[in-house]
C-alpha cells in the first residue's frame, strides 16, 4: 500500500473514531468499546476495499457487509456518514425516538445496511447465505462479515461456519473483532475460546491472523482472503476494545459506558494530540 494512501486511511479511521465518541457522548451512554475496536477494519472496507455506491445504497453491483455484532451500530453509522451514505447530522439522533439509527444495526431504517443484526450469531448465517445465493447466481460481490470473539460463544456461529466449509462458499471475507473482552467480562474468563486460529483452520477455512489495527497487514490479508478460490475466509484481528478513547481503551467493564459531551471532547482532544 502506498504511503499517501495509509496515511489518508489512517486519518479516515482517526475521523470516524471521532464520530463515534461524539455520536454516543450527544446521547449520554452506548456500546463505546466495541465500536472503537473495529473503527480500522471499517475504514478501511469502506474506502479502499468494497465496491459500493453511497448516492445508491441498493445498487446490485456492490459488496455487502454484516456486522453480526450488531451492537457496534455507532461506529458503522460513523462510518457511513462519513462516506456519505447519509448525512452527519444524523448521528446526534442515535436510539432516540424517530431515529433512523437505532442501537442496533437496522437494514430497514439505515442507508447501507445490508443486514439487521441483534442477536448475536444471526447475523453470521445470513452473510453466509448471503454469499452463497450470490456464488449460485454466479454474481462477482463479495460478502464481508464481523463477528465479536463474545458472539463466538454461540452456537450457530460454529454451525454457519460448517456450512459455509462444506458448501465451499469462498466469496465471503469474515473478521473476528478479537479484543478478548465481552459484556460481562473477560472472554478466556467467561468460555476460553483457546487456540481460536485453530478452531477456524480445523472448521475448513482459510485463516489469517493479523494486527486488527494494522491497515496495511488488514489490507494485505483481505487481498489474500480474495484469492482464496476454494474456502470461506477468516481473518482473526487482535485488536483492543475501546481503542482510540482514553477512558475505555483496555480497560474492565467498557462494553457500554455511559459518558457527557464534556468527557467526548476530553476525549477527542486526546485523540487528536491536543
Amino acid at each position: 500500500m502506498e504511503k499517501t494512501v495509509l496515511d489518508t486511511l489512517k486519518a479516515k479511521a482517526k475521523e470516524i473514531r471521532k464520530l463515534t465518541i461524539e455520536e454516543i457522548g450527544n446521547l449520554g451512554s452506548g456500546h463505546i468499546g466495541g465500536s472503537m475496536s473495529i473503527a480500522d477494519v471499517l475504514t478501511l472496507l469502506y474506502y479502499h476495499k468494497m465496491k459500493v455506491d453511497p448516492s445508491n445504497p441498493k445498487w446490485e453491483g456492490r459488496d455487502y457487509l454484516v456486522v453480526s455484532k450488531g451492537h457496534a451500530g455507532p461506529v458503522v453509522y460513523a462510518t457511513l456518514a462519513s462516506r456519505g451514505f447519509f448525512p452527519v447530522d444524523w448521528l446526534k439522533t442515535l436510539n432516540q425516538g424517530g431515529t433512523k439509527l437505532p442501537s442496533h444495526c437496522d437494514r430497514v431504517l439505515t442507508p447501507g445496511i445490508d443486514m439487521t443484526a441483534g442477536s448475536l450469531g444471526q447475523g453470521f448465517s445470513a452473510a453466509v447465505g448471503m454469499a452463497l445465493g450470490l456464488k449460485m447466481d454466479s454474481k462477482p460481490n463479495r460478502v464481508y462479515a464481523i463477528v465479536g470473539d463474545g458472539e463466538s460463544d454461540e452456537g450457530q456461529i460454529w454451525e454457519a461456519a460448517m456450512f459455509a466449509a462444506a458448501k465451499g462458499v469462498s466469496n465471503i471475507t469474515a473478521f473476528t473483532d478479537y479484543n478478548k473482552q465481552q459484556l460481562d467480562g473477560y472472554v478466556k474468563d467467561i468460555m476460553d475460546l483457546g487456540d481460536l486460529a485453530a478452531k477456524w483452520k480445523a472448521f475448513g477455512w482459510f485463516t489469517q491472523e493479523v494486527d486488527g489495527h494494522d491497515l496495511e497487514a488488514l489490507d494485505n490479508a483481505i487481498d489474500a482472503a480474495a484469492a482464496e478460490k476454494e474456502k470461506p475466509s477468516m481473518i482473526i484481528m487482535n485488536t483492543i476494545k475501546g481503542k482510540g478513547c482514553n477512558f475505555a481503551e483496555g480497560i474492565e467493564k467498557n462494553h457500554s459506558m455511559a459518558f457527557n459531551m464534556d468527557k467526548a471532547k476530553e476525549a477527542i482532544a486526546a485523540l487528536n494530540g491536543e
